[in-house]
Formats: structure tokens, sequence, C-alpha cells
């Protein structure tokens, strides 16, 4: 059979207007339509695959069969434009708007503080939106599970969930007070002194928020409904270039067409074929669509059980069961009450809105959740084809191996039958993840077991896994050889060890953590031994009496809802109310951010002749370049030209960066680097045509991965840095005890929202260039195109509105990639856009160094530390890029809040072939730290005297000298100490913890307290500098600018409130529009928590240069307004516009002598957690975090606490679950959120307190307020000890005392691993020469 070639008409909604495309391409996502068609660019570009939420839209349609309108949030990344027809989408921009009416779900995440960047903030716009039209009063836990699939890297979610929580019927808010419930402060649990005179609880004020109001919201268009109704139902085809789109609507058409393209995948959510597609090259040229077949999408039930269309989606299979599960009765429904349960953390909300059963079941994933179930609960599947229809039993038989089944290629499934279970059927799922939402499991299984009536004898057993093979496997020789078993102990015994027999993963199994899937495999089966046991014994059968310490082993994690508050500083009584510094003011941007109106870099509309650029990258670590094949990608359409070394008209080193090079020359030393670049008509040009290329190599030796290679070949950038108090050596000689030990901490991805951007715009002569780049450090990028350019920097202008989240990452490396985009666009001249793709942005970028620690501690009986001796070993990559400062200040830093009187510190710069490495927030220090919390823990460790106690003893507690001989006040450290202990009742939680434990064998609690010391800014003076240009127009309006970046943490609004404060005018005179190279020179990066310090005294001054001159004018005319002082001004002459700059500071380190003054002030802090691990399974739940933080007076409280919280998630991640994992040659294989997890809103610990230290002043600095956006990162490390803190206490358990080793990140695996029991001393180990790993720590 032919194609039909016609092409039917695309007809859909967006925002209430009619599009119809007669052109639809099956390859276009409604992402790329939004954005680049319809120019709606509130929709943003995070990963492309589904997995960051920060594409969501609302999508509506009429059910004719129901007469319902059915709303559902979906990822529209991954939304064929073709699957909408007959469909009305809903996006940010068509919610509400500042031209218009903003909607109130628009207004409390803005007013709430939960929007920072920004860049996250329109998808959790939509997901809210889309769950209040569903239902205008949600519980708490269907909010937390609307936003499960939504990602953000700011704010730790706690503002997010605290603005729309007051939307949930559960919820206290706009129903008595108005203050957010989330806001109250629990006085049961505080002393009562905790809640001063002149502290604050509130944050936002609830009672002033719009009312939801369902009768303002876009209605279905009727004539969608018509469509529906009217309309025949016939085949529709939509060819693209490529690709034909076929959607049937008959069961037989279907078949028809499955039998005349039997390759062609079926597609109903897309979200299986889509990511194969897009991330693996596959190419399919027909594809189906089986969303309009009735036959697949109905639910039925019958007496035997229930039966679901295999294009039903899981978020509607799910809301049946929930429906079902009220009426069948308990003993019929165990398979579809797991199923619910299973389908619940399957993925984000809006995933699990688009994916379908049936694409779950056929994709035949190792991963899959569901068909370890569904097989375990013999579940059939039926069939058909135009030869017939079959049933099959979905077992091992039908799982052939990675995405194959034993479906014959003509054959469509078109629904799955479950059955109902008997009275002596017992049916369990597991799962563990890297994280507990929308997170792919790394095992999971499906267990049942029957047993003869009123007996405990084994009749029938099926055991499933996922996450061990290829595919979903089967333990079938293992159930046979138990049926007729009792099950008890013995039982067990036999079936761990046959089930380990039977599912065999090699040392070498993709994905590696192969001894913790092991111990998973026989941890699930303990799991449903205990499981099954309960339930026996609620059945009145007599069994083996099961410990009471081991109940909670079969329990979830404590579920509940997020309860927080945030305690600051009241402003001064006689402060002037029009003077708002101080006052906790919405980020200025919020709104905007809320409506989709700010513009982000790619949002910037394309401009005539603009082409797209795409990057070539590396495949080796270390090779010499043989040669550069172009020739197929110059042929393929669309394809303007390639960009290489050649090319470059000026250097092709960068600016102060002498190992680095723009483009690779002749060699590449890391999988990654760039060798040249794809500039095409269109982005998917550049794409295909960048796929093409043929680059041939010769590898080189050796190939550096690891520090422990590095250290082996002295593979080092430079001479070690070193600072040394007291006499180290000397000292380890009368110590009590010595011991030496050595701790890896893992690297970090930025895992910034906005990728990096930039488009260049050449001007036509003089090599004049406008630059906009998404760069925290717009010089930099100006004088790297500069120096590429071979021109000066008077010719590049770099512009920068706004960036969607930066973190250090995009400091030097939109630098690199500026530079390039300009080789392309002076060769081209023409306007050239470059936007990393995720993947792409994660490979090349690089990110936080790991470190390895080693370190050698001499201590006395009584817990004093009298020396340390510590080594860093910085994992820099191929070019030093910012490492070296970064080894720097983890060295000024390593004593923290420790006066250890003899201590030596050290650092090595690792010069390896892994992508080159880079600042991020905290710049070392986070890394540095940890190592000497770690041997601070194990001094506690090996002393047996608790950890609080060891910390306590050994802080500065007077005036001392740091290490490098500058005087150092310790008093707020330890106020914020003492504070710390008392807010979170420190002693107390430690006692219940203890009882828990001691009544919980298989559920561990761990409590750890952590001080901070951090000296705030650079250590070089040059950097501390800053200025800034204000002009005051005619009719009053201010314009500032200045030389900081806004990146979500609110440097704009405390700039306007200094303006506001020194001018003595409201916040709406005042308008800041961009930072830009053009108007403010010489601009200083915006890091180390110092460019709000730094801007505002710029700022400050050029706003006293105007006040002095206004002032006589003032004086003579008191009582006139803002505009006629101005006016008058105008009148006489008198010039408006100054500028500002700020000296800085004189910070200096001299390394020669180890001695400086690197620092101008101090922040401290405190902070407590406490969290909750299956000593089963590795997982952990975050249930309590108590954070004390000197602050200083606060510009601005709710953007600092903004900070706090963001910075001690974004610490969470890095310290227990952000694995960055390499292959041994270099390949980093976590590309994208499906691979790499930070955290998602169940992460947030369920009670999250701030606390700013009251009565604290830095006559240092600007109003007396502090930096705080990078130390608290560090402060995440309390849930790092408070896991081990759990795991010692299931160590203790097993009959094991003493220090043990876990490296950071504190990820499930490493957990379980460490949880040593009879199941991990069980599985089959392999020795660590006898094969080549998966990955490497690097």
């Amino acid at each position: 059979m032919s194609l039909d070639n016609r092409a039917d008409e695309l007809i859909f909604f967006v925002n209430g207007r009619k599009v119809i495309e007669k052109n639809a391409d099956p390859e276009q996502t409604l992402l790329f339509y939004l954005r680049k068609k319809l120019y709606l660019t509130g929709t943003k570009y995070g990963c492309g695959g589904g997995g960051c939420g920060a594409c969501t839209v609302m999508i509506s349609r009429y059910d004719h069969l129901t007469q319902k309108i059915q709303h559902f949030s979906a990822v529209s990344c991954l939304v064929p434009v073709c699957m909408l027809h007959g469909m009305a989408v809903t996006t940010v921009e068509g919610v509400g708007s500042t031209k218009s009416q903003i909607h109130p779900v628009q207004e409390r995440i803005a007013k709430a503080h939960g929007s920072q960047c920004g860049f996250c903030t329109p998808g959790m716009v939509m997901s809210m939106y889309t769950l209040l039209r569903n239902n205008p009063e949600p519980s708490t836990e269907e909010l937390l599970e609307a936003l499960s699939g939504n990602l953000c890297r700011c704010t730790g979610y706690r503002p997010i969930i605290a603005g729309y929580k007051t939307f949930c019927k559960d919820s206290c808010c706009l129903k008595k007070d108005g203050d957010c419930c989330m806001n109250k402060v629990n006085n049961s649990s505080l002393s009562s002194d905790q809640i001063t005179e002149g502290t604050c609880t509130e944050l936002f004020k609830a009672n002033e928020f719009m009312p939801l109001d369902s009768t303002q919201e876009l209605i279905f268009p009727p004539e969608l409904i018509l469509m529906a109704q009217q309309q025949e139902k016939r085949k529709m085809f939509f060819s693209g270039e490529r690709i034909t789109w076929i959607s049937p609507v008959h069961l037989e058409e279907l078949l028809e067409l499955k039998a005349n393209y039997p390759k062609a995948p079926l597609v109903a959510g897309n979200t299986n074929v889509g990511p194969d597609m897009k991330f693996k090259g596959v190419f399919h040229p027909v594809i189906i669509s089986p969303t309009r077949v009735q036959a697949l999408n109905s639910i039925s039930q019958t007496e035997k059980g229930m039966s679901f269309g295999s294009a039903c989606t899981l978020s509607f299979v799910k809301d049946i069961l929930q429906e079902a599960l009220l009426k069948i009765p308990r003993q019929e429904a165990k398979a579809f009450q797991v199923l619910f349960q299973q389908l619940k953390s399957l993925g984000g909300k809006q995933i699990r809105n688009m994916a379908s059963l049936g694409g779950n079941i056929i994709s035949a994933s190792p991963t899959s959740d569901l068909n370890p179930i569904l097989a375990a609960s013999k579940c059939n599947l039926n069939v058909s084809s135009k030869d017939g229809t079959r049933q099959i039993a979905l077992n091992e038989d039908f799982f052939l191996g990675y995405g194959k089944t034993s479906m014959k290629p003509n054959e469509v499934l078109v629904s799955i039958d479950v059955p109902n279970s008997e009275k002596w059927e017992f049916i369990s799922a597991f799962r563990q993840a890297p994280r507990q939402d929308n997170a792919f499991a790394v095992v999971n299984a499906g267990m049942r077991v029957v047993f003869k009536e009123e007996s405990n004898i084994i009749s029938q057993c099926n055991i499933f896994y996922g996450g061990t093979g290829p595919t979903t496997v089967g333990a079938r020789k293992t159930c046979q050889q138990l049926i007729g078993r009792t099950w008890d102990e013995d039982m067990l015994s036999t079936a761990c060890r046959l089930i380990l027999d039977e599912i065999s993963l090699p040392a070498t199994a993709p994905g590696g953590m192969v001894e913790f899937r092991r111990t998973l495999i026989i941890s699930f089966f303990f799991k449903f031994y205990l499981q099954v046991l309960q339930e026996l014994k609620q059945m009145g059968v007599p069994d083996d009496k099961i410990p009471q310490n081991y109940l909670s082993a079969t329990e979830d994690f404590p579920q509940g809802s997020i309860e927080s508050k945030q305690i600051f500083q009241d402003i001064s009584w006689n402060q002037s109310a029009q003077d708002l510094l101080g006052h906790p003011l919405m980020h200025q941007s919020a709104i905007k951010q809320a409506t989709g109106e700010a513009m982000y870099c790619d949002d910037i509309r394309s401009m005539d002749g603009e082409l797209h650029l795409v990057m070539v990258t590396s495949t080796r670590p270390h090779a010499s370049i043989v040669s550069i094949d172009k020739m197929e990608a110059l042929k393929m359409p669309g394809v303007v030209t390639i960009v290489t070394a050649d090319d470059v008209p000026g250097s092709n080193v960068m600016p102060y960066l002498q190992d680095e090079t723009v483009f690779a020359e002749n060699k590449v030393t890391c999988v990654g680097e760039i060798i040249c670049a794809v500039v095409a008509e269109t982005v998917t040009q550049a794409k295909r045509a960048a796929r093409a290329m043929k680059i041939t190599y010769h590898d080189l030796k050796p190939v550096i991965i690891t520090p422990e290679d590095a250290i082996e070949k002295q593979s080092f950038y430079s001479a070690r840095r070193k600072l040394e108090r007291g006499n180290v050596d000397e000292a380890f000689k009368t110590a009590d005890h010595v011991f030496e030990g050595h701790m890896h901490v893992g690297g970090q991805e930025h895992f910034y929202l906005e990728t990096q951007s930039v488009i260049v715009i050449p001007k036509g002569e003089d090599k004049e260039m406008d630059v906009y780049v998404t760069s925290q450090h717009p010089r930099f990028a100006q004088e790297s195109v500069a120096l590429v350019m071979g021109t000066h920097c008077n010719k590049i202008m770099c512009h920068v509105k706004r960036v969607g989240g930066a973190f250090g990452g995009k400091i030097i490396k939109p630098g690199k990639l500026a530079s390039i985009t300009a080789v392309a666009a002076y060769k081209t001249g023409r306007p050239v856009r470059c936007v990393l793709e995720r993947g792409d942005d994660m490979l090349i970028t690089g990110g936080r160094q790991p470190f390895l620690g080693k370190y050698k501690v001499g201590f006395m009986n009584d817990g004093r530390i009298i020396s340390a001796d510590v080594i860093y070993y910085s994992n820099a990559g191929n070019t030093l890029d910012e490492s070296d400062l970064v080894i720097e200040k983890a060295i000024l830093q390593a004593d923290n809040a420790y006066s250890i009187p003899n201590f030596r510190c050290a650092g090595f710069v690792c010069k390896t072939n892994l992508p080159s490495n880079t600042a991020f927030r905290g710049f070392g220090v986070p890394e540095g730290l940890l190592i000497t919390e770690y041997l601070v823990n194990e001094v506690a460790m090996r002393s047996g005297i608790p950890p609080e106690k060891i910390r306590e003893m050994n802080m500065y507690k007077e005036k001392h000298i740091k290490l490098f001989k500058q005087e150092y006040n310790p008093n707020l450290l330890l106020r914020s100490w003492e504070e710390c202990l008392e807010k979170s009742s420190f002693y107390q939680q430690k006692a219940a913890i203890a009882e828990f434990n001691n009544q919980n064998r298989w559920r561990k609690r761990g409590i750890a307290i952590i001080p901070l010391s951090y000296g705030v800014g650079f250590p070089y003076g040059f950097l501390n500098q800053a200025a800034a240009l204000i002009h005051i127009y005619k009719d009053g309006s201010v314009l500032v600018t200045h030389g900081g970046i806004e990146m979500g943490q609110g440097i704009h609004t405390k700039m306007m409130q200094i303006v506001s404060r020194e001018l003595k005018i409201p916040l709406s005179y005042i308008h800041i529009s961009d930072t830009s190279t053009k108007t403010v020179p010489n601009t200083i990066e915006s890091a180390a928590s110092f460019a709000t310090d730094v801007n505002g005294m710029a700022v400050k001054a050029a706003c006293r240069t105007l006040r002095e001159r206004l002032d006589p004018i003032i004086s003579e005319n008191p009582k006139k307004s803002w505009e006629e002082w101005v006016d008058e001004a105008f009148m006489k002459r008198i010039s408006l516009s100054a500028t500002g700059y700020f000296r800085g500071w004189n910070t200096y380190m001299d390394w020669e002598k180890s001695e400086g003054f690197p620092y101008t002030y101090y922040m401290h802090g405190a902070c407590c957690s406490v969290v909750e691990i299956d000593c089963l399974t590795g997982g952990h739940r975050n249930l309590r975090t108590d954070i004390i933080i000197d602050a200083g007076i606060p510009l601005n409280p709710a953007v600092d606490i903004g900070q706090i919280e963001g910075a001690f998630t974004q610490g969470v991640g890095l310290y227990t679950m952000e694995e960055l994992k390499y292959s041994p040659e270099g390949v980093l294989f976590t590309r994208g959120p499906a691979q790499y997890k930070i955290p998602a809103p169940s992460d947030v610990p369920q009670k999250f307190n701030v606390y700013l230290l009251s009565g604290s002043k830095n006559p240092k600095a600007l109003y007396s307020s502090k930096g705080l956006g990078e130390p608290v990162l560090f402060l995440g490390c309390s849930v790092f000890y408070a896991i081990m803190d759990a795991i010692a206490a299931a160590r203790k358990d097993s009959g094991i005392t003493g220090h043990f080793t876990l490296y950071s990140p504190a990820t499930c695996e490493r957990i379980r691993m460490a949880c040593v029991d009879q199941f991990t001393q069980q599985i089959p180990r392999d020795k660590p020469d006898s094969y080549v790993p998966w990955s490497v720590l690097v």
C-alpha cells in the first residue's frame, strides 16, 4: 500500500485562538510550534525530554462519549503537533498577563516568593493551573502530585508550595487571619523565648491574594465540541519532510495500517518513541497514532477482573483504579491496589497524563515499573492483527530482550486483562530509585504468592524484576522450587539463595551499581516476606513470630504536609514608611516571570537571515585529529557552512586561559571538546549535519580520568597551594590517637534550567557585534569575542537581560560559546543563534570539581583535635579554567569553625581527560569543608563521643588568628550554634530518635548539627570593584544600570530598594533594563555572594551624587514633588545622570608568605537536620531541617531566605543524590534529567525552618547586610551527616561499631551498602581487578 500523498489540515486552538496548519510536520513538537511559529515564548525549553517540566502546558479535549471536557498537563517538548487535532492548548500567556489581568495562580507564586530566576515558573504555573481547572480546592497531596514533574534549581520549592498551598482545602490560608499556614509558628515546638519582640514570621499576606474565580477561565472552544460531535470520524494523514503521521479511527484501519507498515511504531503519548528519536537518532518514516481508536481507549470490568485499553493513559488508569478500589472487595483488589500505588510514583504528572499503559508494556524497558507487577499478577494481553486475535500471557516468555517482545510485527496490543485476586493470594510491588518522584527505578519488583487455604503452604509463586537485565526478568526456577514450602525463615533463606543464583547480574552490567542491585533483589523479597507474614497473621494463620521492630520495614516513608517557618528581624520602628529596605519585597520580575512575559536570551525573536549553530564535539578522551571530513555535512539541506579553527580571524586561545582554545586544533583532550560547529538555516538541519560529520582520530596515551590516575602520573596544573598553622608533625607525636583516612566528594552539574544560549548580530562594519548571552560575566564574554575576532572591546557589546539560573556555570563557558558563534556570524555575515541542548550543555560545560581528600588526624582522649594534615586533590579536567581559584578558596576556608592548633592544608589541581570543570556555587568550599567535617566526624566515631560534642569543643571560642593570619571573631558563630541547638530542640530530638531506632530494626533515623564560618567575597582586591550608571529623566523616572547580573538572586530588586532609599522615591519610579558592557564597562563577574555588596555600593554612590545635586533645589522648595524638583534641575542645567564607582576592599592573599586579608567579613550559621533511612533499600526522607543564618541586617528578607532555602536544597542534592557518572574512557553518561537527579519537591524537609540571627550587624558592608547566596549550600551536608548517624545505628544492630566509609553523594546505593546486614553479606562479590567497571569514581 502506498502512502496517501494528501495531507489533512490540522485544526486546534491555542489560548482561545484557532490554528489551522496546512503543512503539519510530524517531527515538529508543540514546544517548537509555540515558540517559533506562534511566538509564545513563555513556554520554556529546559531539557527536551520531558524531565524538567519547564515546557508544561495544559491540553484540553472533548470526550464525545462522556460529553465531558478533559484538562491535563503535558510537557510540550514531547507532544507532536500532529497529535493535537481537535484539541485546545493553554499556555502561560493564555492564563493571564500584565497587559490584561494576571491570574491568581500567577499572583500567588510570585507574591509568595516562589520565582527566582523564573525559568521554571511558567511550567509550575501551568501544572498548578491545570490542577485547579480540574479541582478548585485540591488537597496538599494533590498539589505535590501536580508539581512532581516540575524541577526548580533556585528556590528549594518551599515558597512555591507555600504559595500554592493557599488554594488547598486542607490549608488554613485565606480562612482565618490571612497568614499562610506554612508561615505559622508552631509554638508547641518552640521554647517560650524563641518568638521575641522585633521579629517577623510573615513573608507574604495570603489574605491579600485575589480569589480564584472559575467563571473567568478560558472556555473550551465550542467549535471543537461541534467538531467532535458532528464531524465524520476518518483516518487522517500528516506528511512532513521525512515522516508521515497516520491517525486511524477504527480498529480495522489500525490493523490494516500495521499490516502494511509493520515497522511503524504506534505512538500514543510519545514518551518512549519521542526520546528515542531525539536522543538516540532513531528514525521512523511512518508513525501510527492509535489515540482515536476507541477499542484501545476503553476500560471495562467483569466478574474476573478489569480490562484496560492499551492506549489508556497512565493517569486515566490510575483514576479508574482509585474509583474501583472503593467498590471492589479488598481480597479481590490486591493487584489493582498494587498497580495503583505504583502508578502514583511513576514519572511526573505530565508524563502519566501522556504515556499509555500499552506503550509501557510494549517498550519492554528494563526499568518499567508496571511490567513486573502485571507479570506477577498473571495478566493477559489481547492482541490483534489482520490474521485474527490471540491472547498472550504476560510473563518472562513475552519479554525477549531490550525493546523486544514475542508479539509479531503486524500485531497490535488492544487491551490488558488484570484478574481479580483471591483470598489466599498476596501481591506486592517494590521499587528503589535515585529520587522519590519522577525517576526511573534502579531495581523494581512485582511479587505474588498464593497459599493453600487456611495455611502458609505455597501453592503458586511469581517473582519478576526490572533493572536486573535487558528487560523484565522472572525467577521462574526459584518459584517452582518454592511451591509446597512453608512461608518461614527457612523458606526465606532458600529463596534468597535461589533468586541470586537465577537473577544473575554480571559485574560489567550497564548502569553499574551491580552489588547494590543484587542486594535489592533479595532485600525486596525480604520485604515481601514480612508483608505476607503480617497479612497471614491477620487472617489467623499461625506462623513464625515477627519481631515487633521488624514491622516498619514494610511501611512507606512518612508523607505529610510540608510545615515551615521563616523568622527574621523586623525593620526599625523609626524607618520611613517610604524606605523599603528590610521589607520582604517580591522579586521585581516575579509577576512577569509567572506570566511568561519575562524575556530570556532565546526568547528574542529571530531576525531576518538568522542562522543556527550546533557544536561538533570529540568522541575521544585523548587523541590527535587525523582528519575532519565536512563533505557529507555540507551537502545536506540548509547547511551554510562549518566553522573550525581555520576560520578564526584573531586568536584561537581564550583570554587569561592560555591552555584553552576556542576550537580544538590538532588534538583533543577530552570527550566533549569542541572541534567545529555546523551553521545552517534551521537548528534541525544543523543537528542532522553535525551527526554527519566524520572525524578521524589517532588515540594517544595516557588517558587520565581520576585523581588517583593524576597522582600516579603526577599530572597537575601548578605547584600545590598550602597553608599551615602550628607544628603539625610534632603535634602528632603528642596525640593520644592518630589515624589516616580519605574521602571522595563527587562533582555536580549546575543544571541551570536555561541552557547556555547566545545570539550574535554582526553590525556590518569594523567587526562590530552585538552579543546577547546568558552570562554572569559579560566583560569576559566581550573580551573573549574581541580576542577571537582580532578587534577591540569597544566594537563588541554584550547584553544580558536576565539569566535563567547560573550558579557559577555561566562565568567562563559563555565566553567560549559566544566566541564560536561570533566566528560563525563573521564568516556568514548573518545573525547566528546557538542554544545548547541539555545533553550538550552537560557534556561541554563541565561542573563542580570532584575532590579527593586525604587526611591524617591526631586527637586526645577527651576529643580535642590537636593536629590535622589535609590534602585536597581536585579534578579540574582538561583545562585549568577557574580551578586554581577553586582550590585556593577551599584551602582558605578549610578550618571552617574549628580552632585546631596545628593544621596544615594543601591542594593539588589534577589535570585529567575530562571536560574542564569550572566555578560552582561555593567555589570549592562545599567540597573542602565536607572533608573537614568528615574527619571531625571520624574523631567522634573513634572516640565514642557524640559528634556535636566534638564539634563544639573544637570550635573557635574567642578571637583567634585564621590559617592565613587574619584575625577572626567567632561571637556570631557561637550564637548561631547555640540558637540552632535551641530552635531545633536538638537534644529532645536526639532522645526521640534513639527511642525510634530501638523500636525499628530496618528503619533508622539520624540527626546532625553542622556549624558554618564562611569568608565572603574574593581574596583579590581588583575583583571587588563595581560601577553603576543612573539616569533621571525629565518626567522623574529613573533608569538604573549596574554591573551585576540578575540570575534569580534578586540583585535588581535590591538595587531598586537602594535607589528608593537614597533618592527617597517610590519603587514605581525606578527601572532596570539590562546589564550591558555598552553602559557599564569593565564589569566584574556576579559571583561569590558579593555582587549585591559591590554593585550596591556603586549604585549608592551614584544616587548620593545625584541627591547632592538635587538637595539645594529640594531645600529651597521642600513641599514640591519629585517631578517638580527634577524639572527644575533640568531647567537649571544640572546633570541628572551620574556614575557610581566602588573601589572595593583591599583584600589580598600572599601564598608565598601564607598570609593575607582575603575576606572583608564572615557569614556564620548552623544547621540541624533529621532524616529517616530505609536500611533495606537505601532510600531516605528528609524529616526536618532548622537553619540559623547570620545575615546581618537583610536588605530584603524574602530574597535572602529564598537564597538560603535554594542553596540548602542544592547542597542536599550535592551531598545526597546528584551523581555524575563517567565511563573508564571519560564518557559522561549522565546527560539529562533522566539520568541526573536534582532534588524534587518531595525532597523538601517535612519541617523546614529558617531563622535569621537577630542583632547581627556588619559595618563593613552595604547597610550592615551580608552576602549569603553561596555559603548556605554547604549546610546541606547536615543531611549527609544525619544519614551517617542513621547508618551507624543500623550497623550497630548488625554488631558493627566504629568508623565506616561513606563517600559523597550519599546515594541510595551507598546508604544501602553501608547498612551491612545478612543480605549485603549474602550477595556474590566480584574482585575489583577482575573486570572493567561500567563507571568510575572521578
